[in-house]
């Protein structure tokens, strides 16, 4: 009985249908370490992660202000640098428009490779002015032969388009670009402009872009935004566009307006080729090469202005994307922190915006507080009701910022309970990216192209003749959502039952959307043939 007596301090009245020596230890065990153990540390986990939460609530907040009088005041790129329109020279004829050589990066990108030769083979600028290069690292023979066959192609028409291979993958994409700027023809280009295969520039990209660099000696970049061309793929791919149009209207927006300043997006950008070198060049230290540069080339004193890209539809090929693009800024600020804080070339306001806004809130604390804190910290005050969680850190704030969030996608408001549900579960793979970038762990430089898929999936859905896949539960499987999805159930039923915190609903729901995920059943699925 003694045993039963012990055990009632964590499991209720209810809970005691019968006893024994194992319950009984396991309730003596949780009454000697919850006190002087749990309670404490949980406690301190509670006030980190408000803390976490009000520097990010303070961040939103600020971008939000920023927006609202760049749309107020109207103050575009066009107003606060000069930009006038490319004309002819009558004397000089073409060479008076600055040589511009266009880089598309490729590896094994059989579904978009025609779409993106083509795109940037029909941009509108002067012919003999344009150099078009394919850097080709794909792997499979087949691939490689139609990737160069296209280029053929291309070139018989009149087009300047170089086929470049090398002999082994080393840097990936960064050393791709690197050894694409190594060739003889890139010494009389001024400007180069870099396109992922999966993106289809417009035929004016470079006569809305180009004059920003050609009369603004200070700038260095020229960032446009993305547009997605499969956003209503599935439903994946518009939480995806939710959390991106974010960055792309908010984000990017506010950095090049305040600081003159925001991290490359590694494509639909053109770069001046002088500010391109003077940083360095390219880098493979981290797996957010694009990044490394920009931060680079802004210590160096060079500004960036920001005046259709395909989102991944499989929940394996966005788990990978998701991987690189949190654990390699955690790696980069991890390296480069110092450097830029013992920089003499910008102003202390600015090196404070890249150190504490750019890198620290929205590269580190944005992932860690969304899953410690609303998956693991908030959860578990269900199971020590002596911490408590004040009302404005768990309703107030966090339904401020995901308003804020939303904003940048109205089209898609009323979705935006699955958007939480669905951030709060890819919160789980940054935050472990995040960490494996800053502790320097096994798959810190782990570089996985996100697979595109361009029309392939609806010619292969569309086919009446298409077979039903064979699905594999292995690959359907992932146990980490599957064991945040157990913990996260628990405490509902327990909240349920004997709580009084009443959070039962938010943890049926989010244990629900990691089950979900966790059995594989988000995002489109491929079959193989």
């Amino acid at each position: 009985m003694d045993g039963l007596s012990s055990a009632a301090t964590i499991f209720p009245d209810r809970y005691q249908v019968g006893g024994d020596d194992i319950t009984g230890q396991i309730g003596l065990i949780w009454e000697q370490t919850k006190a002087p153990l749990i309670v404490p540390v949980l406690k301190v986990l509670v006030l980190l992660c408000l803390g976490m939460s009000v520097m990010l609530f303070i961040e939103r907040v600020y971008m939000g202000v920023v927006i609202v009088i760049l749309k107020v005041f109207g103050r575009k790129p066009e107003k606060r640098y000069k930009w006038e329109p490319m004309k002819d020279d009558i004397e000089l004829g073409n060479s008076s428009y600055p040589m511009v050589l266009v880089q598309i990066p490729m590896y094994n990108e059989k579904e978009v490779y025609q779409l993106s030769i083509g795109a940037a083979c029909g941009l509108s600028w002067p012919s003999d002015r344009i150099i078009i290069q394919v850097l080709d690292d794909s792997t499979d023979p087949a691939i490689k032969d139609l990737v160069e066959l296209e280029c053929q192609r291309w070139a018989s028409k009149g087009i300047n388009i170089k086929y470049e291979i090398r002999d082994t993958r080393n840097g990936y994409k960064a050393g791709a670009l690197k050894e694409g700027m190594k060739h003889s023809y890139v010494k009389q280009c001024d400007y180069v402009a870099i396109f992922d295969a999966d993106f289809q520039p417009e035929a004016d990209y470079l006569w809305r872009t180009i004059p920003f660099l050609v009369h603004n000696p200070e700038i260095g970049l020229v960032q446009a935004r993305w547009k997605f061309v499969n956003a209503d793929e599935c439903m994946m791919t518009r939480m995806q566009e939710m959390s991106l149009d974010y960055h792309f209207k908010v984000e990017q927006e506010v950095g090049s307006s305040t600081y003159a300043f925001f991290g490359f997006n590694g494509t639909a950008g053109v770069w001046r080729i002088s500010a391109l070198n003077e940083a360095g060049g390219w880098k493979d230290r981290t797996t957010v090469e694009d990044m490394d540069l920009a931060v680079r080339a802004s210590l160096k004193g060079w500004k960036f202005v920001y005046v259709k890209n395909e989102l991944p539809s499989t929940f394996k090929a966005y788990r990978y994307q998701q991987h690189r693009w949190s654990c390699g800024p955690a790696n980069l600020f991890k390296k480069m922190a110092k450097e830029i804080f013992r920089n003499k070339k910008v102003t202390l306001w600015k090196k404070l915006y890249v150190i504490y806004s750019f890198f620290f809130v929205r590269k580190i604390v944005a992932h860690i507080v969304t899953f410690v804190f609303y998956c693991i910290v908030m959860p578990a005050t269900v199971l020590v009701p002596e911490v408590e969680v004040p009302k404005w850190g768990a309703v107030y704030i966090p339904s401020i910022i995901t308003l804020l969030n939303a904003v940048g996608t109205p089209r898609s408001i009323h979705l935006m309970v699955f958007w939480i549900l669905f951030e709060n579960v890819m919160s789980l793979h940054r935050t472990k990216a995040t960490f494996i970038g800053l502790l320097e762990a096994g798959r810190v430089n782990e570089w996985v192209v996100t697979e595109k898929l361009g029309d392939a999936l609806k010619i292969k859905l569309g086919s009446k003749a298409l077979r039903k896949p064979r699905i594999k539960i292995g690959e359907r499987l992932h146990l980490l959502e599957l064991g945040v999805g157990a913990y996260l159930f628990f405490c509902g039923c327990y909240d349920i039952a004997f709580g009084k915190n009443h959070y039962f609903i938010f943890l049926f729901l989010q244990s629900i959307a990691f089950f979900i995920a966790g059995v594989g059943y988000i995002g489109t699925f491929v079959p193989n043939a």
